[in-house]
Protein backbone atom coordinates (compact mmCIF):
# COMPACT_ATOMS: atom_id res chain seq x y z
CA UNK A 1 0.00 0.00 0.00
CA UNK A 2 1.55 3.68 -0.80
CA UNK A 3 2.45 6.56 1.54
CA UNK A 4 -0.80 8.00 -0.12
CA UNK A 5 -3.20 5.48 0.72
CA UNK A 6 -2.29 4.72 3.70
CA UNK A 7 -2.35 8.48 4.88
CA UNK A 8 -5.75 8.39 3.66
CA UNK A 9 -7.10 5.74 5.80
CA UNK A 10 -6.58 8.01 8.91
CA UNK A 11 -8.32 11.28 6.84
CA UNK A 12 -11.04 12.90 8.37
CA UNK A 13 -14.52 13.40 7.22
CA UNK A 14 -14.18 17.16 5.93
CA UNK A 15 -16.67 19.45 6.03
CA UNK A 16 -16.80 19.28 2.03
CA UNK A 17 -16.99 15.32 2.08
CA UNK A 18 -19.78 15.85 4.33
CA UNK A 19 -21.71 18.59 1.77
CA UNK A 20 -20.96 16.36 -1.07
CA UNK A 21 -22.36 13.34 0.58
CA UNK A 22 -25.44 14.55 1.71
CA UNK A 23 -26.18 16.85 -1.22
CA UNK A 24 -25.67 13.56 -3.29
CA UNK A 25 -27.50 11.33 -0.84
CA UNK A 26 -30.65 13.48 -0.09
CA UNK A 27 -31.19 14.13 -4.14
CA UNK A 28 -31.43 10.24 -4.15
CA UNK A 29 -33.43 9.58 -1.36
CA UNK A 30 -36.51 11.85 -3.42
CA UNK A 31 -35.73 9.54 -6.63
CA UNK A 32 -36.24 6.49 -4.21
CA UNK A 33 -39.24 7.88 -3.29
CA UNK A 34 -40.75 8.55 -6.12
CA UNK A 35 -39.84 5.69 -8.17
CA UNK A 36 -41.13 3.21 -4.97
CA UNK A 37 -44.03 5.25 -4.39
CA UNK A 38 -45.86 3.18 -7.28
CA UNK A 39 -44.77 -0.15 -5.93
CA UNK A 40 -46.29 0.51 -2.39
CA UNK A 41 -49.43 1.53 -4.04
CA UNK A 42 -49.48 -1.27 -6.58
CA UNK A 43 -52.74 -2.80 -5.11
CA UNK A 44 -54.83 0.72 -5.86
CA UNK A 45 -53.09 1.21 -9.04
CA UNK A 46 -53.97 -1.43 -10.28
CA UNK A 47 -57.55 -0.98 -9.40
CA UNK A 48 -57.10 2.96 -10.99
CA UNK A 49 -55.85 2.05 -14.27
CA UNK A 50 -56.44 -1.98 -15.33
CA UNK A 51 -59.99 -1.75 -14.13
CA UNK A 52 -60.91 -3.65 -17.27
CA UNK A 53 -58.85 -7.01 -15.82
CA UNK A 54 -60.10 -9.59 -13.59
CA UNK A 55 -59.15 -8.92 -10.22
CA UNK A 56 -56.16 -11.02 -10.20
CA UNK A 57 -54.87 -10.09 -13.57
CA UNK A 58 -55.05 -6.29 -12.18
CA UNK A 59 -52.47 -6.70 -9.43
CA UNK A 60 -50.64 -8.78 -11.68
CA UNK A 61 -50.62 -6.76 -14.62
CA UNK A 62 -49.70 -3.91 -12.16
CA UNK A 63 -46.75 -5.42 -10.48
CA UNK A 64 -45.59 -5.85 -14.42
CA UNK A 65 -45.94 -1.69 -15.03
CA UNK A 66 -43.97 -1.61 -11.95
CA UNK A 67 -41.64 -3.62 -13.38
CA UNK A 68 -41.83 -1.98 -16.81
CA UNK A 69 -40.21 1.28 -14.96
CA UNK A 70 -37.11 -1.61 -13.90
CA UNK A 71 -36.51 -3.15 -17.39
CA UNK A 72 -35.16 0.00 -19.00
CA UNK A 73 -33.31 1.05 -16.11
CA UNK A 74 -30.31 -0.22 -17.95
CA UNK A 75 -31.19 1.68 -21.02
CA UNK A 76 -31.35 4.84 -18.99
CA UNK A 77 -27.53 3.59 -17.59
CA UNK A 78 -26.65 3.59 -21.13
CA UNK A 79 -27.82 6.75 -21.93
CA UNK A 80 -26.44 9.27 -19.46
CA UNK A 81 -23.49 6.78 -18.01
CA UNK A 82 -22.57 7.73 -21.46
CA UNK A 83 -23.25 11.48 -21.30
CA UNK A 84 -21.58 11.46 -17.79
CA UNK A 85 -18.36 10.01 -18.64
CA UNK A 86 -17.97 12.47 -21.61
CA UNK A 87 -19.64 15.93 -19.96
CA UNK A 88 -19.57 15.02 -16.37
CA UNK A 89 -21.09 13.39 -13.37
CA UNK A 90 -22.89 17.05 -12.17
CA UNK A 91 -25.00 18.02 -14.88
CA UNK A 92 -25.80 14.58 -15.87
CA UNK A 93 -27.65 13.57 -13.02
CA UNK A 94 -29.45 17.05 -12.64
CA UNK A 95 -31.19 15.82 -15.63
CA UNK A 96 -32.09 12.64 -14.42
CA UNK A 97 -33.81 14.44 -11.03
CA UNK A 98 -35.77 16.14 -13.54
CA UNK A 99 -37.13 14.10 -15.35
CA UNK A 100 -38.04 11.93 -12.49
CA UNK A 101 -39.70 14.38 -10.56
CA UNK A 102 -41.65 15.74 -13.94
CA UNK A 103 -42.84 11.78 -14.55
CA UNK A 104 -43.82 10.98 -11.14
CA UNK A 105 -45.75 14.48 -10.69
CA UNK A 106 -47.77 13.52 -14.08
CA UNK A 107 -48.45 9.79 -12.40
CA UNK A 108 -50.40 11.72 -9.49
CA UNK A 109 -52.79 13.85 -12.11
CA UNK A 110 -53.40 11.34 -14.85
CA UNK A 111 -56.95 10.12 -15.09
CA UNK A 112 -57.88 6.75 -14.14
CA UNK A 113 -59.04 3.61 -16.94
CA UNK A 114 -62.72 4.93 -15.56
CA UNK A 115 -62.29 8.44 -17.44
CA UNK A 116 -59.94 7.79 -20.11
CA UNK A 117 -60.01 4.01 -20.96
CA UNK A 118 -57.00 2.09 -22.73
CA UNK A 119 -54.82 5.23 -22.55
CA UNK A 120 -54.44 5.29 -18.90
CA UNK A 121 -52.96 2.05 -18.58
CA UNK A 122 -50.80 3.07 -22.14
CA UNK A 123 -49.64 7.03 -20.66
CA UNK A 124 -49.10 5.37 -17.07
CA UNK A 125 -46.65 2.94 -18.68
CA UNK A 126 -44.73 5.74 -20.51
CA UNK A 127 -44.51 7.40 -17.16
CA UNK A 128 -42.84 4.41 -15.77
CA UNK A 129 -40.38 3.96 -18.39
CA UNK A 130 -39.30 7.45 -18.05
CA UNK A 131 -39.15 6.93 -14.36
CA UNK A 132 -36.99 3.86 -14.71
CA UNK A 133 -34.67 5.97 -17.18
CA UNK A 134 -34.01 8.56 -15.54
CA UNK A 135 -33.21 6.29 -12.20
CA UNK A 136 -30.59 4.27 -14.71
CA UNK A 137 -29.09 7.37 -14.67
CA UNK A 138 -29.60 8.32 -11.10
CA UNK A 139 -27.37 5.69 -9.29
CA UNK A 140 -24.26 5.24 -11.14
CA UNK A 141 -23.71 9.44 -11.08
CA UNK A 142 -24.36 9.80 -7.25
CA UNK A 143 -22.48 7.15 -6.36
CA UNK A 144 -19.13 7.71 -8.90
CA UNK A 145 -19.86 11.26 -7.99
CA UNK A 146 -18.82 10.45 -4.09
CA UNK A 147 -16.41 7.66 -4.57
CA UNK A 148 -14.27 10.19 -6.61
CA UNK A 149 -14.51 12.45 -3.59
CA UNK A 150 -13.82 10.06 -1.10
CA UNK A 151 -10.23 8.88 0.01
CA UNK A 152 -8.53 5.59 -0.31
CA UNK A 153 -9.88 3.15 2.38
CA UNK A 154 -13.07 5.09 2.95
CA UNK A 155 -14.78 4.88 -0.50
CA UNK A 156 -17.05 1.90 1.78
CA UNK A 157 -17.99 3.82 4.75
CA UNK A 158 -18.63 7.51 1.85
CA UNK A 159 -20.38 5.36 -0.28
CA UNK A 160 -22.83 3.99 2.08
CA UNK A 161 -24.91 6.70 2.83
CA UNK A 162 -25.71 6.40 -0.85
CA UNK A 163 -26.61 3.21 -0.28
CA UNK A 164 -29.19 4.30 2.42
CA UNK A 165 -30.98 6.40 0.08
CA UNK A 166 -33.25 3.16 -1.25
CA UNK A 167 -34.24 2.29 2.10
CA UNK A 168 -34.84 5.85 2.92
CA UNK A 169 -36.76 6.51 0.29
CA UNK A 170 -39.00 4.13 0.42
CA UNK A 171 -39.64 4.23 4.34
CA UNK A 172 -40.54 7.93 3.55
CA UNK A 173 -43.19 6.96 0.76
CA UNK A 174 -44.83 4.16 2.92
CA UNK A 175 -44.63 7.04 5.75
CA UNK A 176 -46.73 9.62 3.81
CA UNK A 177 -48.89 7.04 2.21
CA UNK A 178 -49.75 5.95 5.99
CA UNK A 179 -50.25 9.65 7.11
CA UNK A 180 -52.64 10.21 4.02
CA UNK A 181 -54.10 6.80 4.43
CA UNK A 182 -55.39 7.60 7.74
CA UNK A 183 -56.33 11.20 7.41
CA UNK A 184 -58.08 10.48 4.72
CA UNK A 185 -59.81 7.43 5.53
CA UNK A 186 -59.44 4.59 3.52
CA UNK A 187 -62.07 4.72 1.33
CA UNK A 188 -61.20 8.69 0.20
CA UNK A 189 -57.64 7.51 -0.24
CA UNK A 190 -58.47 4.71 -2.27
CA UNK A 191 -60.37 7.19 -4.47
CA UNK A 192 -58.48 10.46 -4.81
CA UNK A 193 -56.09 10.29 -2.11
CA UNK A 194 -53.47 7.78 -3.21
CA UNK A 195 -52.39 10.66 -6.05
CA UNK A 196 -51.03 13.34 -3.11
CA UNK A 197 -47.94 11.39 -2.73
CA UNK A 198 -47.29 12.08 -5.82
CA UNK A 199 -47.96 15.90 -6.08
CA UNK A 200 -45.69 16.12 -2.96
CA UNK A 201 -42.93 15.17 -5.21
CA UNK A 202 -42.44 18.50 -6.92
CA UNK A 203 -41.72 19.97 -3.74
CA UNK A 204 -38.90 17.42 -3.47
CA UNK A 205 -38.12 17.88 -6.90
CA UNK A 206 -37.60 21.38 -6.13
CA UNK A 207 -35.35 21.05 -3.03
CA UNK A 208 -33.23 18.29 -4.95
CA UNK A 209 -32.69 20.55 -7.75
CA UNK A 210 -31.46 23.16 -5.50
CA UNK A 211 -29.22 21.19 -3.44
CA UNK A 212 -27.20 19.73 -6.38
CA UNK A 213 -27.03 22.99 -8.27
CA UNK A 214 -24.52 23.80 -5.24
CA UNK A 215 -21.80 20.88 -5.76
CA UNK A 216 -18.78 21.46 -8.07
CA UNK A 217 -17.67 18.24 -10.46
CA UNK A 218 -16.27 15.47 -9.31
CA UNK A 219 -12.50 16.33 -8.91
CA UNK A 220 -10.93 13.41 -10.63
CA UNK A 221 -13.19 14.31 -13.41
CA UNK A 222 -12.17 17.54 -13.73
CA UNK A 223 -8.71 16.58 -13.44
CA UNK A 224 -9.33 13.97 -16.46
CA UNK A 225 -10.70 16.43 -18.96
CA UNK A 226 -8.29 18.97 -18.35
CA UNK A 227 -5.66 16.38 -19.26
CA UNK A 228 -7.56 15.45 -22.21
CA UNK A 229 -8.13 11.99 -21.50
CA UNK A 230 -12.08 11.37 -21.31
CA UNK A 231 -13.69 8.64 -23.08
CA UNK A 232 -14.97 9.41 -26.97
CA UNK A 233 -17.09 6.22 -26.61
CA UNK A 234 -17.74 4.86 -23.18
CA UNK A 235 -20.10 2.62 -24.05
CA UNK A 236 -17.74 1.05 -26.60
CA UNK A 237 -15.26 1.28 -24.21
CA UNK A 238 -16.97 -0.57 -21.72
CA UNK A 239 -18.40 -3.52 -23.01
CA UNK A 240 -16.57 -4.14 -26.18
CA UNK A 241 -13.10 -4.74 -25.04
CA UNK A 242 -11.69 -7.08 -22.28
CA UNK A 243 -13.84 -4.51 -19.89
CA UNK A 244 -16.74 -6.45 -20.95
CA UNK A 245 -15.83 -9.60 -19.38
CA UNK A 246 -15.57 -7.71 -15.95
CA UNK A 247 -19.00 -5.87 -16.65
CA UNK A 248 -20.14 -8.94 -17.10
CA UNK A 249 -18.75 -11.06 -13.91
CA UNK A 250 -19.83 -7.84 -11.84
CA UNK A 251 -23.50 -8.36 -12.89
CA UNK A 252 -23.73 -12.04 -12.77
CA UNK A 253 -21.30 -12.53 -9.68
CA UNK A 254 -22.72 -9.62 -7.49
CA UNK A 255 -25.71 -7.12 -8.60
CA UNK A 256 -28.24 -10.39 -9.92
CA UNK A 257 -27.75 -11.59 -5.83
CA UNK A 258 -27.84 -8.52 -4.38
CA UNK A 259 -30.60 -7.04 -6.19
CA UNK A 260 -32.86 -10.18 -5.45
CA UNK A 261 -32.14 -10.01 -1.57
CA UNK A 262 -32.74 -6.20 -1.54
CA UNK A 263 -36.38 -6.54 -3.52
CA UNK A 264 -36.97 -9.60 -1.65
CA UNK A 265 -36.23 -8.38 2.33
CA UNK A 266 -37.84 -4.53 1.87
CA UNK A 267 -41.16 -5.33 -1.33
CA UNK A 268 -41.85 -8.88 -1.58
CA UNK A 269 -41.98 -9.00 2.11
CA UNK A 270 -44.67 -6.13 1.95
CA UNK A 271 -46.78 -7.79 -0.83
CA UNK A 272 -46.27 -11.14 1.06
CA UNK A 273 -47.75 -9.56 4.08
CA UNK A 274 -50.94 -8.13 2.50
CA UNK A 275 -51.81 -10.61 -0.16
CA UNK A 276 -51.02 -13.94 0.80
CA UNK A 277 -51.22 -13.41 4.89
CA UNK A 278 -54.05 -10.85 4.64
CA UNK A 279 -52.77 -8.38 7.13
CA UNK A 280 -53.91 -4.80 6.95
CA UNK A 281 -52.52 -2.95 4.60
CA UNK A 282 -51.74 0.23 7.18
CA UNK A 283 -50.36 -2.40 9.33
CA UNK A 284 -47.99 -4.16 7.35
CA UNK A 285 -46.74 -0.11 6.14
CA UNK A 286 -46.03 0.28 9.52
CA UNK A 287 -44.37 -2.92 10.63
CA UNK A 288 -41.86 -2.52 7.24
CA UNK A 289 -41.19 1.07 8.50
CA UNK A 290 -40.74 0.03 12.29
CA UNK A 291 -38.34 -2.87 10.06
CA UNK A 292 -36.26 0.07 7.98
CA UNK A 293 -35.87 2.13 10.74
CA UNK A 294 -34.21 -0.34 13.13
CA UNK A 295 -32.20 -1.68 10.38
CA UNK A 296 -31.09 1.21 7.72
CA UNK A 297 -27.92 2.16 10.49
CA UNK A 298 -26.62 -0.96 8.59
CA UNK A 299 -25.82 -0.01 5.53
CA UNK A 300 -23.63 2.67 7.11
CA UNK A 301 -21.72 -0.47 9.50
CA UNK A 302 -21.26 -2.95 6.43
CA UNK A 303 -20.25 -0.42 4.29
CA UNK A 304 -17.11 1.01 7.23
CA UNK A 305 -16.45 -2.81 7.63
CA UNK A 306 -15.73 -3.53 4.08
CA UNK A 307 -13.35 -1.06 4.58
CA UNK A 308 -11.82 -3.12 6.81
CA UNK A 309 -12.25 -7.21 5.50
CA UNK A 310 -13.88 -6.22 2.34
CA UNK A 311 -16.21 -6.04 0.21
CA UNK A 312 -16.47 -9.09 -1.58
CA UNK A 313 -16.82 -11.33 1.90
CA UNK A 314 -19.80 -8.93 3.26
CA UNK A 315 -21.96 -8.98 -0.53
CA UNK A 316 -21.61 -12.77 -1.31
CA UNK A 317 -21.84 -13.62 2.67
CA UNK A 318 -25.38 -11.43 2.45
CA UNK A 319 -26.65 -13.71 -0.28
CA UNK A 320 -25.42 -16.52 1.15
CA UNK A 321 -27.31 -16.24 4.53
CA UNK A 322 -30.36 -15.18 2.08
CA UNK A 323 -30.49 -18.57 0.39
CA UNK A 324 -30.35 -20.61 3.81
CA UNK A 325 -33.13 -18.41 5.28
CA UNK A 326 -35.49 -17.02 3.07
CA UNK A 327 -37.96 -20.37 3.73
CA UNK A 328 -38.03 -20.89 7.13
CA UNK A 329 -38.30 -16.94 7.67
CA UNK A 330 -41.30 -16.68 5.37
CA UNK A 331 -42.81 -19.64 7.10
CA UNK A 332 -42.11 -18.04 9.98
CA UNK A 333 -43.89 -14.98 9.12
CA UNK A 334 -46.95 -16.66 8.17
CA UNK A 335 -46.78 -18.69 12.22
CA UNK A 336 -46.56 -15.05 13.68
CA UNK A 337 -48.91 -12.97 11.26
CA UNK A 338 -51.70 -15.17 10.45
CA UNK A 339 -51.45 -18.51 12.78
CA UNK A 340 -54.84 -19.66 11.89
CA UNK A 341 -54.46 -20.04 8.28
CA UNK A 342 -51.10 -21.98 8.98
CA UNK A 343 -53.50 -24.41 11.39
CA UNK A 344 -56.07 -24.41 8.77
CA UNK A 345 -53.88 -25.97 5.92
CA UNK A 346 -52.13 -28.17 8.30
CA UNK A 347 -55.23 -29.39 9.27
CA UNK A 348 -57.42 -29.41 5.91
CA UNK A 349 -55.48 -28.44 3.39
CA UNK A 350 -56.78 -27.67 0.27
CA UNK A 351 -56.43 -29.78 -3.02
CA UNK A 352 -57.70 -28.51 -6.81
CA UNK A 353 -58.57 -31.81 -8.81
CA UNK A 354 -58.43 -31.27 -12.48
CA UNK A 355 -57.65 -31.90 -16.11
CA UNK A 356 -54.32 -30.26 -16.30
CA UNK A 357 -55.45 -29.49 -20.11
CA UNK A 358 -58.11 -27.54 -18.68
CA UNK A 359 -56.32 -24.76 -16.36
CA UNK A 360 -55.19 -21.74 -17.75
CA UNK A 361 -52.61 -19.25 -16.84
CA UNK A 362 -54.97 -16.28 -15.40
CA UNK A 363 -52.99 -13.40 -16.52
CA UNK A 364 -55.12 -10.97 -19.13
CA UNK A 365 -53.21 -8.23 -20.13
CA UNK A 366 -56.39 -6.42 -22.27
CA UNK A 367 -58.78 -7.86 -20.30
CA UNK A 368 -60.50 -9.44 -22.94
CA UNK A 369 -60.24 -12.75 -21.77
CA UNK A 370 -62.65 -15.41 -20.06
CA UNK A 371 -61.53 -17.77 -17.80
CA UNK A 372 -64.52 -19.84 -17.56
CA UNK A 373 -63.64 -23.49 -17.31
CA UNK A 374 -64.37 -25.69 -14.21
CA UNK A 375 -60.53 -25.36 -13.24
CA UNK A 376 -60.19 -21.64 -13.74
CA UNK A 377 -63.56 -20.77 -11.84
CA UNK A 378 -61.99 -22.61 -8.72
CA UNK A 379 -58.53 -21.02 -9.10
CA UNK A 380 -59.76 -17.54 -9.59
CA UNK A 381 -61.71 -17.96 -6.26
CA UNK A 382 -58.82 -19.48 -4.32
CA UNK A 383 -56.64 -16.93 -5.75
CA UNK A 384 -58.91 -13.88 -4.65
CA UNK A 385 -59.05 -15.14 -1.19
CA UNK A 386 -55.38 -15.61 -0.61
CA UNK A 387 -55.69 -19.47 0.20
CA UNK A 388 -52.78 -21.98 -0.44
CA UNK A 389 -53.61 -25.02 -2.90
CA UNK A 390 -52.42 -28.27 -4.03
CA UNK A 391 -52.51 -29.48 -7.40
CA UNK A 392 -53.60 -33.23 -8.52
CA UNK A 393 -54.13 -34.10 -12.01
CA UNK A 394 -58.03 -35.14 -12.61
CA UNK A 395 -59.01 -37.33 -15.54
CA UNK A 396 -59.57 -35.81 -19.59
CA UNK A 397 -62.35 -33.91 -19.62
CA UNK A 398 -63.54 -33.77 -16.05
CA UNK A 399 -65.19 -31.09 -14.15
CA UNK A 400 -62.63 -29.75 -11.72
CA UNK A 401 -63.22 -30.18 -8.03
CA UNK A 402 -61.58 -28.96 -4.86
CA UNK A 403 -61.50 -30.69 -1.71
CA UNK A 404 -60.91 -28.78 1.54
CA UNK A 405 -59.99 -31.36 4.60
CA UNK A 406 -63.06 -33.83 4.37
CA UNK A 407 -65.92 -31.70 1.70
CA UNK A 408 -65.51 -31.77 -1.77
CA UNK A 409 -66.95 -29.20 -3.98
CA UNK A 410 -67.22 -29.71 -7.45
CA UNK A 411 -66.93 -26.40 -9.53
CA UNK A 412 -69.17 -25.87 -13.31
CA UNK A 413 -68.30 -25.27 -16.78
CA UNK A 414 -69.35 -21.99 -17.65
CA UNK A 415 -68.13 -21.69 -21.23
CA UNK A 416 -71.80 -22.02 -22.79
CA UNK A 417 -73.05 -19.45 -20.28
CA UNK A 418 -73.99 -16.02 -20.82
CA UNK A 419 -72.04 -13.57 -18.71
CA UNK A 420 -75.47 -12.83 -16.31
CA UNK A 421 -75.31 -16.77 -15.53
CA UNK A 422 -72.17 -17.05 -15.29
CA UNK A 423 -71.62 -14.77 -12.71
CA UNK A 424 -74.77 -15.64 -10.88
CA UNK A 425 -72.83 -19.38 -10.62
CA UNK A 426 -69.71 -18.12 -9.79
CA UNK A 427 -71.68 -16.01 -6.97
CA UNK A 428 -73.40 -19.75 -6.26
CA UNK A 429 -69.92 -21.46 -5.72
CA UNK A 430 -67.70 -18.56 -4.30
CA UNK A 431 -70.44 -18.76 -1.66
CA UNK A 432 -70.30 -22.15 -1.21
CA UNK A 433 -66.38 -22.20 -1.29
CA UNK A 434 -66.70 -19.53 1.34
CA UNK A 435 -69.11 -21.79 3.67
CA UNK A 436 -66.45 -24.27 3.89
CA UNK A 437 -63.34 -22.89 3.89
CA UNK A 438 -65.07 -20.89 7.46
CA UNK A 439 -66.32 -24.15 8.20
CA UNK A 440 -62.41 -25.59 7.67
CA UNK A 441 -61.13 -21.94 10.40
CA UNK A 442 -59.58 -20.71 7.34
CA UNK A 443 -59.70 -17.18 8.18
CA UNK A 444 -60.86 -14.41 6.31
CA UNK A 445 -57.61 -12.35 6.62
CA UNK A 446 -55.20 -11.81 9.39
CA UNK A 447 -56.38 -11.27 13.01
CA UNK A 448 -54.22 -8.84 14.65
CA UNK A 449 -54.91 -10.14 18.01
CA UNK A 450 -53.31 -13.30 17.60
CA UNK A 451 -50.33 -11.55 15.70
CA UNK A 452 -46.98 -11.91 17.43
CA UNK A 453 -45.65 -8.28 16.86
CA UNK A 454 -42.32 -8.13 18.45
CA UNK A 455 -41.65 -11.61 16.56
CA UNK A 456 -42.86 -10.06 12.95
CA UNK A 457 -41.19 -6.85 13.40
CA UNK A 458 -38.09 -8.81 14.42
CA UNK A 459 -38.01 -11.44 11.25
CA UNK A 460 -38.48 -8.55 8.80
CA UNK A 461 -35.83 -6.11 10.62
CA UNK A 462 -33.63 -9.33 9.94
CA UNK A 463 -34.11 -9.44 6.00
CA UNK A 464 -33.75 -5.58 6.01
CA UNK A 465 -30.64 -6.46 7.60
CA UNK A 466 -29.86 -9.08 5.16
CA UNK A 467 -30.30 -5.63 2.65
CA UNK A 468 -27.93 -3.76 4.78
CA UNK A 469 -25.24 -6.54 4.26
CA UNK A 470 -25.61 -6.90 0.31
CA UNK A 471 -26.18 -3.49 -0.73
CA UNK A 472 -24.50 -1.11 2.16
CA UNK A 473 -20.74 -2.05 -0.11
CA UNK A 474 -21.89 -2.54 -3.58
CA UNK A 475 -21.18 0.55 -4.67
CA UNK A 476 -17.48 0.47 -3.57
CA UNK A 477 -17.03 -2.69 -4.94
CA UNK A 478 -18.42 -1.79 -8.77
CA UNK A 479 -16.63 1.82 -8.81
CA UNK A 480 -13.39 -0.06 -8.31
CA UNK A 481 -13.64 -2.96 -10.56
CA UNK A 482 -13.65 -0.26 -13.30
CA UNK A 483 -11.37 3.49 -14.63
CA UNK A 484 -12.17 6.46 -13.88
CA UNK A 485 -12.30 7.36 -17.99
CA UNK A 486 -15.74 4.98 -18.25
CA UNK A 487 -16.72 4.46 -14.38
CA UNK A 488 -20.37 5.70 -14.89
CA UNK A 489 -20.87 3.77 -17.81
CA UNK A 490 -19.02 0.46 -16.70
CA UNK A 491 -20.41 0.53 -13.20
CA UNK A 492 -24.08 2.08 -14.17
CA UNK A 493 -25.33 -0.82 -16.96
CA UNK A 494 -24.12 -4.25 -14.80
CA UNK A 495 -25.84 -2.61 -11.34
CA UNK A 496 -29.31 -1.61 -12.86
CA UNK A 497 -29.25 -4.94 -15.43
CA UNK A 498 -29.00 -6.27 -11.59
CA UNK A 499 -31.48 -4.35 -10.05
CA UNK A 500 -33.55 -3.27 -12.93
CA UNK A 501 -34.17 -6.97 -14.31
CA UNK A 502 -33.29 -9.58 -11.70
CA UNK A 503 -34.48 -7.68 -8.66
CA UNK A 504 -37.08 -5.62 -10.37
CA UNK A 505 -38.99 -8.49 -11.69
CA UNK A 506 -39.19 -10.49 -8.47
CA UNK A 507 -42.29 -9.21 -6.99
CA UNK A 508 -44.18 -10.40 -10.52
CA UNK A 509 -42.16 -13.57 -11.22
CA UNK A 510 -42.96 -14.74 -7.50
CA UNK A 511 -46.93 -13.89 -7.18
CA UNK A 512 -47.02 -15.53 -11.33
CA UNK A 513 -45.12 -18.45 -10.10
CA UNK A 514 -47.62 -18.63 -6.65
CA UNK A 515 -50.65 -17.51 -8.79
CA UNK A 516 -49.45 -20.89 -10.98
CA UNK A 517 -48.81 -23.41 -8.33
CA UNK A 518 -51.48 -22.58 -5.15
CA UNK A 519 -47.54 -22.69 -3.13
CA UNK A 520 -47.39 -19.50 -1.29
CA UNK A 521 -44.06 -19.96 -0.99
CA UNK A 522 -43.08 -21.39 -4.41
CA UNK A 523 -42.12 -17.52 -5.29
CA UNK A 524 -39.09 -17.76 -2.84
CA UNK A 525 -37.69 -20.42 -5.29
CA UNK A 526 -36.59 -16.90 -7.67
CA UNK A 527 -35.23 -15.14 -5.22
CA UNK A 528 -32.73 -18.24 -3.75
CA UNK A 529 -31.65 -20.04 -7.06
CA UNK A 530 -30.32 -16.33 -8.09
CA UNK A 531 -28.53 -15.69 -4.97
CA UNK A 532 -26.81 -18.93 -4.57
CA UNK A 533 -25.59 -18.17 -8.41
CA UNK A 534 -23.94 -15.25 -7.44
CA UNK A 535 -22.58 -16.66 -4.51
CA UNK A 536 -20.59 -19.59 -6.79
CA UNK A 537 -19.67 -16.96 -9.52
CA UNK A 538 -18.56 -14.04 -7.81
CA UNK A 539 -16.52 -16.17 -5.29
CA UNK A 540 -14.39 -17.91 -8.13
CA UNK A 541 -14.15 -15.25 -10.46
CA UNK A 542 -14.71 -11.74 -9.08
CA UNK A 543 -11.79 -9.96 -7.23
CA UNK A 544 -11.38 -8.11 -4.34
CA UNK A 545 -10.94 -4.49 -4.26
CA UNK A 546 -10.73 -2.43 -1.34
CA UNK A 547 -7.51 -1.30 -1.40
CA UNK A 548 -7.70 0.00 -5.00
CA UNK A 549 -6.52 3.23 -5.61
CA UNK A 550 -8.90 4.61 -8.04
CA UNK A 551 -6.91 7.99 -8.91
CA UNK A 552 -4.14 5.43 -10.54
Amino acid sequence: MSSTTAGAHSAPLTKDHRKVIFASSLGTVFEWYDFYLYGSLAVIIGKQFFGGLNETSQFIFALLAFAAGFAVRPFGALVFGRLGDMIGRKYTFLVTIVLMGLSTFLVGILPSYATLGILAPIILIVLRLLQGLALGGEYGGAATYVAEHAPNGKRGLYTSFIQTTATIGLFLSLLVIWGCRNYLGKDAFEAWGWRIPFWVSVILLGVSVWIRMQLAESPLFQQMKAEGKTSKAPITESFFSKNGKIALLALLGATAGQAVVWYGGQFYSLFFLTKTLGMDPNQADIFIAIALALATGGFIFFGWLSDKIGRKVIVLGGCLIAVVTYFPVFKALTHNVNPALEAAVAASPVTVTADPARCAFQFDPVGKATFKQSCDVIKSALAKKGIPYQNAPGAAGSVATVSIGGTVLTSFEGEALDSAAFKSQSEAFGKQLTDALAAASYPAKADPAQMNKPMVIALLTFLVLLVTMVYGPIAAWLVELFPTRIRYTSMSLPYHIGNGWFGGFLPFTAFAIVAATGNIYSGLWYPVVVAAFTVVIGALFLPETKDRDITE
